[in-house]
């Protein structure tokens, strides 16, 4: 099982310097990644199902992998998740490609259609359009990474005769990781995820979603040449060593546990009591 560590980018890791140790630790402690969330605006008052009080610290995630990128050598860098239908993925494509450039090839593409209404109305984005918006979103990214000479023609966007480089440095492109708990989100998973991310999922609601994805599967949705998807899971509270064995009989590879701790200091406690589940 890898072990991973999610909120590198919010609450207490919402400080740059905490964030930068945090992340350093995670690196020296041998967990094999560490993800970002993303909310670029939250309701004020919260209101369901509003995840975090509005004046929770959200550094944009792509900016913060960058800059944790600086400070450490190995651990993987991953969006759990970036918001797509709330970004314009002809600019979404260079950003990521330039946090897989400068982190040496260390990008995770973790990304979501998002569920807070007030948040897309917030940015101008399709809201009720945005499922599809989504898949036309991986499709043109895809095409700016991996085409010679990209061109996409679709219903939100369109482009042809231009180029972006550098490419990401990984071939053929980052590991593209779809989120989401509903059945077009595994149809999605299906259709183009290298895997599939369930937020506070305990074991039968990863072990529905799994099935579900490989129905998708079975019915010829998923190309060929993607594979066997990488299952990953943030588990509802702190993982056991029995709670790891269960997630991983039931498909999952990665566990990307959240400390939600308040202050620093249980934090790290948290990262090295994950390194010693890690180790087990």
């Amino acid at each position: 099982m890898k072990i991973g560590l999610f909120g590198i980018n919010f609450g207490v890791a919402g400080d740059v310097d905490a964030m930068v140790r945090i992340a350093r630790a995670a690196d020296a402690a041998g967990l094999e990644s560490v993800w970002t969330g993303e909310h670029t605006v939250l309701p004020d008052p919260q209101v369901p199902p509003s995840p975090s009080h509005p004046r929770t610290p959200f550094l944009d995630p792509l900016v913060a992998l960058g800059h944790v990128a600086a400070h450490t050598s190995r651990v993987l860098l991953g969006t759990g998740i970036v918001i797509l239908p709330q970004r314009n993925p002809v600019t979404l494509a260079k950003e990521l490609a330039t946090v897989d450039v400068v982190s040496k090839g260390r990008l995770v593409f973790g990304l979501g259609s998002g569920y807070l209404e007030p948040e897309f109305r917030a940015v101008g984005a399709p809201f009720e359009a945005r499922g599809a918006y989504t898949d036309e979103a991986i499709e043109a990214v895809l095409a700016l990474w991996t085409m010679e000479k990209p061109r996409h023609c679709g219903r939100f966007f369109a482009f042809r005769d231009v180029d972006a480089w550098p490419r990401p440095r990984q071939r053929p492109h980052p590991p593209i990781v779809v989120g989401g708990h509903t059945r077009n989100a595994a149809r999605r998973a299906a259709r183009y995820g290298n895997g599939w991310y369930g937020f506070f999922m305990d074991v039968d609601a990863a072990r529905r979603m799994i099935g579900w994805i490989d129905g998708y599967a079975r019915a010829g949705v998923r190309p060929p040449h993607l594979g066997r998807p990488e299952i990953s899971i943030t588990p509802p509270g702190r993982p056991t060593r029995e709670l790891v064995a269960r997630y991983a009989e039931a498909g999952v590879d990665r566990l990307i546990p959240w400390a939600a701790a308040s202050d620093l200091d249980a934090t790290l406690r948290f990262v090295d009591d994950l390194a010693a589940l890690a180790a087990r």
